[in-house]
């Protein structure tokens, strides 16, 4: 394997970030990191070589120029995006940066709509592949008007992550009208409508299904596996905590086919819901880009999605291998806080957790050979434990569901 062109991480996306850099850095590839935050946990890895600190959200002509000020530095590397605003600004700008990077092709409008649960939602509709009933409420009154008819428990969530609220949650279930209603003037933004309100699929978080791929120019997955998410942190509503790899090859063909259609390329971390109403499976979630939990899904050669698109770029052959059934992965400090959950709903034994960790493999943070992420995870999660629960009426500071505040860019930005 040639190991010599490196790969720029743009964002951290916390443990995705991370695995990413472990994942090839423990290859031999040089591995470099673009994120606003001087504090990014990817930046703590013994196998990074160097961070660079720039928010590229703010002006994406100078982020460009501040990029290809990377690249001039490093060589032609592969650009892995982790986030939906990276992925957005990468496609946006893909003429600019396709001089200096490497990365897959993808048109804007595609991107977008992808990212957007409400394109998504339609254009998922229009080719045939089956979604949770989904209103798009433009105002109070009418998400009110949906309230008196609707059969909960209803789901409500972004439909763009990049224009969350403040002071939003990612993802709330409620059960009632009124809950609704009071959720909905907490999490929509007046001036910019940016809520779905969705049909709650009943089940048990067996019902979560996953696909993780990488695509390559032809829009011919290249590697593919599928999973089960165990425990999820929101619970019911939020990321995998603790997953397992599950073959599905009806939800692999259905992914693959639908890429094949819409013609894309690159990595797609892509989540279901199993229907037992109707037996079908409905997606309700896509991410054009790597996802956090990409590194539950590694076959018995050792491939994953960030390897495969980084053979791929580079020339070389993809090995996918087999999938590993039944391999486990867990985020350590979220799936203590949803085990907690679960156990306090009566839903989790003492003997049930500790089984839930047959076959696990890998965990997101600790590891042997790169110690110092575990470290900082640590003290952050302490940090926030003391706020929240330890100096009585501090407003909580740090948000389990949200990166670290960063400080200005200043004299650690790229151009430095």
């Amino acid at each position: 394997m040639d190991t010599s062109t490196p790969i720029v991480v743009l964002g951290s996306a916390r443990q995705g970030g991370l695995g990413v850099v472990r994942s090839l850095g423990r290859l031999g590839v040089p591995i470099y990191a673009v994120d606003k935050d001087p504090r990014a946990l990817l930046f703590a890895s013994k196998y990074c070589k160097r961070g660079f600190v720039w928010d590229f959200t703010n002006d994406p002509e100078q982020s460009v120029e501040e990029l290809v000020t990377v690249a001039r530095k490093v060589g032609k590397p592969v650009l892995v995006p982790t986030s939906d605003a990276a992925a957005t600004f990468v496609a946006s700008h893909s003429e600019r940066l396709g001089e200096w990077f490497r990365f897959p092709l993808l048109s804007p409008k595609l991107v977008q709509s992808l990212c957007s649960k409400k394109e998504m939602f339609f254009l998922a509709k229009k080719l045939g592949v089956l979604t949770p009933n989904t209103f798009f409420p433009e105002s109070r009154q009418e998400a009110l008007r949906f309230s008196k008819e609707a059969r909960f428990p209803i789901i409500m969530k972004p439909i763009e992550t990049i224009k969350t609220n403040s002071r939003s949650f990612q993802k709330a279930i409620v059960g009632s009208a009124e809950a609704l209603i009071a959720k909905y003037d907490v999490m929509e933004i007046v001036e910019s409508p940016n809520l779905m309100l969705q049909e709650y699929i009943p089940g048990g978080e067996d019902a979560n299904w996953m696909f993780n791929g990488y695509f390559d120019a032809q829009s011919r997955c290249l590697f593919g596996m599928t999973g089960q998410k165990i425990r999820q942190y929101r619970p019911y509503a939020g990321v995998t905590s603790l997953g397992a790899c599950v073959a599905n090859p009806r939800l692999h063909e259905i992914t693959t086919r639908w890429m094949a259609a819409i013609g894309y390329r690159g990595i797609l971390d892509i989540g279901y819901r199993y229907d037992a109403r109707d037996g079908q499976y409905k997606v309700f979630d896509v991410n054009p880009r790597m996802g956090c939990t990409f590194r539950l899904f590694v076959s018995d050669s050792g491939m994953d999605v960030a390897r495969a698109q980084y053979l791929d770029l580079t020339g070389q052959p993809v090995g996918a291998g087999q999938p590993r059934e039944g391999r486990k992965w867990v985020v350590e400090d979220t799936d203590i806080l949803s085990s907690l959950y679960y156990w306090r709903e009566r839903k989790l034994s003492w003997t049930d957790w500790l089984v839930s960790f047959r076959g696990l493999e890998e965990s997101a943070f600790f590891s042997w050979d790169d110690p110092k992420p575990v470290v900082q995870v640590v003290m952050e999660d302490m940090g926030w434990a003391f706020s929240r629960f330890v100096i009585p009426g501090k407003v909580r500071c740090l948000s389990r569901a949200q990166p670290a505040v960063s400080r200005p860019v200043g004299r650690n930005s790229i151009s430095n």
